[in-house]
């Protein structure tokens, strides 16, 4: 700021014999980018004249006045607010000039040097000030702030020695009292200047005298000062005297407290010690008893284990003492320690021998019996016997974790091979219910393996040997029961062994055993403070410790049930899916039912009602969903190929295609599956499917079939689809249903227009003829003066078609549609009405071009339309 003011008065004020006032950087209001200095200046000669500036900086860094205005012509200061936060201002000259001040120390120096100003001068009209501090324009900030204020923003700026400096009010008074007392102050001021020099020198006179007088008592008080100095350093000695005594003894004071003070803490720490070592070998002292049951326990008998349970966990609270980690390093803990390993090394290796030897045994348990039921076994007497050795697992858990392993593993092998006994004569019960027989159903499948049964695009009388439908209902019923079964078994076994092995607690080591005796050196307190995990991570580990357990007892589960699928879908895939589809004559055929969708649709319920899905028979049940969807998108693409390899009879009739007359059971009997079911889905994702190959292969048989009209064929097929559609009232198939409906009706039209074409066709030629005339500009009433047609000859052609030889014609069409029609659809009364109708179009169009062309001639054909109706109505009853 120094810099700026110094560069203001030398190149912009001091050329043009100007002092600068104050400054401020500045921009205007909506220009902040454009910056310059709005500054106040007076000329240093009489009269003296104040100017407000702005100055710029040129291109070449020159400072340079941009526009001035004199003090007079301001009307207005307007401060915006009386915040001393705000950098707004705004000056009224001849126009508003509104100005942002970037620093607002230099606009408030600069407000208050240009009220100070406008005060100062007597101007015709003083400019208004508002919206400022009324300290700034009120002068109740004391001239030492306002000056402090204004010299440490403008400086004090001088100019060739020059200073100026107005007068205060007190000096302005003693000067005007002065100038009273001397009359000619004003008419002659040499004479009152020399009046002042000779007050002066008397003054002066005085002040000389006045000191002369008064040496001899300076020089008193100067000796008295002198006595004083001595009197106080007698005083300083005496003091420093006595201070080095003090410290003496405060020396000896702190050193006798500071003694004092270690006997206490050496009291205090033998007396901790003391406690300390006697809390050791309280807690690290077990019972004689309790040495006697850990080395010759007695796990046969109630009271044996109690007191094996009570040593066990004994040993395990002393080995786990709140010991301080300096302690565990003393002999006398580490040879406690070494007979605790000892003891516990013994009563693991009982343990698990004994442990071994129950489950072994246990393995052979048949459960509870059920009778003829079909029930699966549970085994709850075997968990019962168990759950007295729960306490005994649990500290293997903890003091001997390979001995835990041991015996889990024991444990898994030894259920596993009670459950997959138990589950595989379960579901082989199951298969034998659902046959209704108790024996084997190999001859049965023999029976079966030859034939088809159910594929859409077989002909019904090549199906074979249909299934007893009570045998898929049974299907249904008994795979129900099963998985049923299946849920309160798994979760008996799972709740023992979480509480048996206590799987809802994670080890908090890897190691073996893990005692406080052991100490923590540094990698095992690493160790240990990682297991402190999130409630989340800690709940998804014990649920994966818990499905590993499960899948090792009951790893049976997924392949006995894909079994069990398998070997009811091989009556939808004898020899799998995947072989390509052949007919009876090629002598490779399978035959198809409907247990695949059964199957789905179970599972999926049992899926999707479960409470925990990430539980192991959950997730199981998942596995097992998947191939069975598999299978069932098999068996659809069964249907699907069988649609488009479908094979008619082209010798005969075509009629109703197979998979469009087989449809209709193929959908009732999926509705009563797949009703108010998650998987509807996946039926109406096939529905499509099937409905577009349907509608693709109608026109492609249609079209190959040389005994039916390919019209016909796709009329009553697409007739029967829109009528079957109509009745199952399938929502994904409301687009086919129109689509068989218009294309019936294309088929229909087609057909009529084909076979019954234009049976008075000489009469349609000849007015063919006459539209020809009329469109070459020959008027209608003019035709008949055209001798080809004239009336003569338009009654010679109306005389070939007498009404006996249009109802024999007739009655030839009706037996060839009757021909073409299957009796299944009953469509020939809806043909023959549509000929009709298209027979009386054509005779009211000849009529009306007879009308037009020759009007007045009395000309008409051989029969009426009332003959056209008892034509067609007598036809249609003698037949």
């Amino acid at each position: 700021m120094a810099a700026i003011r110094h560069a203001l008065q030398h190149e912009v004020f001091q050329p043009c014999d100007e002092r600068l006032l104050a400054f401020v950087h500045v921009s205007k209001a909506f220009k902040k980018k454009k910056t310059s200095f709005l500054c106040i200046s007076v000329t240093k000669e009489t009269p003296l004249i104040v100017n407000i500036y702005q100055v710029k900086k040129t291109d070449k860094n020159v400072m340079k006045k941009k526009r001035s205005w004199n003090l007079s012509n301001l009307t207005l200061v307007d401060g915006k607010t009386t915040s001393l936060e705000t950098h707004e201002f705004d000056l009224h000259f001849d126009k508003v000039y509104k100005w942002f001040a970037s620093n607002l120390q230099e606009r408030q120096c600069f407000l208050i040097v240009l009220w100070k100003q406008c005060s100062s001068y007597s101007l015709k009209e003083r400019p208004e000030f508002k919206n400022l501090p009324k300290e700034w324009i009120s002068g109740e900030l004391s001239p030492s702030q306002t000056q402090s204020q204004i010299t440490a923003l403008t400086g004090d700026v001088e100019v060739d020695g020059e200073d100026y400096q107005a007068l205060t009010e007190r000096e302005e008074m003693d000067l005007e009292q002065l100038m009273s007392q001397c009359g000619s102050a004003v008419s002659n001021a040499e004479a009152f200047m020399e009046t002042l020099a000779r007050d002066l020198s008397v003054l002066d006179g005085e002040n000389v005298q006045s000191v002369l007088a008064s040496e001899k008592q300076v020089t008193h008080l100067m000796e008295q000062l002198e006595v004083a100095i001595t009197e106080v350093e007698r005083v300083e000695s005496q003091l420093n005297s006595y201070d080095n005594i003090l410290c003496h003894i405060r020396n000896t004071m702190d050193k006798m407290e500071e003694k004092n003070m270690l006997i206490e803490v050496a009291n205090r720490n033998n007396l901790k010690l003391l406690t300390e070592l006697e809390r050791v070998i309280f807690q690290l002292e077990l019972p004689k008893k309790h040495q006697n049951a850990l080395e010759d326990a007695d796990l046969m008998t109630k009271e044996g284990l109690r007191d094996a349970i009570t040593a066990g966990k004994a040993l395990q609270a002393v080995m786990n003492a709140e010991i301080h980690p300096a302690l565990v390093r003393l002999a006398a803990v580490q040879e406690q320690k070494k007979r605790f390993d000892k003891w516990k090394s013994k009563f693991s290796q009982i343990i698990s021998r004994h442990l071994n030897n129950l489950f072994i045994h246990l393995g052979n348990d048949a459960g509870e019996q059920t009778g003829t039921l079909l029930m699966l076994p549970k085994h709850t007497k075997l968990h019962r016997d168990l759950t007295a050795y729960t306490e005994l697992m649990h500290w293997c858990k903890v003091m001997d974790r390979k001995a835990y392993t041991a015996l889990t593993k024991v444990y898994t092998n030894c259920l596993g091979k009670i459950y997959e006994r138990d589950i595989h004569q379960f579901l082989e019960d199951a298969k034998h219910q659902i046959s209704g027989v108790n024996s084997s159903t190999v001859g049965r499948e023999d029976k079966l393996r030859n034939t088809n049964w159910g594929l859409l695009g077989v002909e019904r009388d090549q199906w074979g040997v249909e299934c007893d439908p009570s045998e898929r209902l049974r299907f249904d019923h008994i795979l129900e029961k099963v998985l049923a079964q299946l849920e309160p078994v798994c979760l008996s076994e799972q709740n023992f062994c979480v509480s048996f092995f206590q799987l809802d607690v994670l080890s908090p080591t890897t190691k073996n055993t893990q005692t406080t005796l052991d100490g923590l050196s540094g990698d095992n307190r690493t160790e240990l403070e990682a297991v402190v995990l999130p409630q989340k991570r800690i709940e998804k580990q014990v649920n994966e410790e818990v499905r590993k357990m499960m899948a090792d007892i009951f790893s049976c589960i997924e392949p006995e049930l894909v079994n069990f699928i398998n070997h009811h879908e091989k009556l939808d895939s004898m020899h799998g899916v995947r072989q390509r589809y052949c007919y009876l004559e090629n002598a490779v055929n399978r035959h198809y039912q409907s247990y695949c969708m059964y199957a789905l649709v179970r599972f999926s319920q049992h899926v999707m009602s479960a409470q925990d899905t990430g539980s192991f028979l959950s997730m199981t049940f998942g596995s097992v969903l998947v191939q069975v969807k598999r299978n069932y998108d098999r068996y659809m693409q069964a249907q699907l190929r069988s649609i488009h390899e479908s094979k008619v009879n082209r010798k005969s009739k075509c009629g109703i295609l197979p998979f469009v007359a087989n449809f209709e059971e193929f959908a009732n009997h999926a509705e009563l599956i797949f009703k108010d079911t998650e998987r509807r889905g996946d039926l109406d994702k096939w529905y499509i499917k099937l409905g577009t190959a349907m509608f693709e292969v109608i026109p492609s048989v249609a079209a190959d079939h040389h005994k039916t009209p390919s019209e016909v064929v796709k009329m009553e097929n697409f007739h029967h689809m829109f009528s079957l559609l109509s009745q199952l009232k399938i929502s994904v198939l409301d687009a086919h249903k129109k689509e068989a409906k218009q294309k019936y009706n294309d088929a229909l039209k087609a057909y009529v227009t084909r076979y019954f074409g234009r049976p008075l066709e000489k009469l349609n030629q000849f007015f063919d003829g006459v539209q020809v005339k009329v469109a070459q500009g020959v008027k209608e009433s003019e035709i008949s003066y055209q001798m080809a047609f004239s009336k003569q000859e338009l009654r010679k052609v109306i005389r070939e078609y007498p009404g006996r030889e249009v109802r024999k014609g007739l009655n030839d069409l009706y037996k060839k549609v009757e021909k073409h029609l299957c009796e299944e659809e009953n469509l020939l009364q809806v043909v023959w009405r549509a000929m009709q109708e298209e027979f009386i179009q054509q005779y009211k169009y000849i009529e009306n071009l007879i009308q037009r062309c020759y009007p007045g001639s009395m000309i008409t054909l051989d029969f009426s339309i009332e003959d056209i109706l008892q034509f067609f109505s007598e036809i249609a009853r003698s037949h």
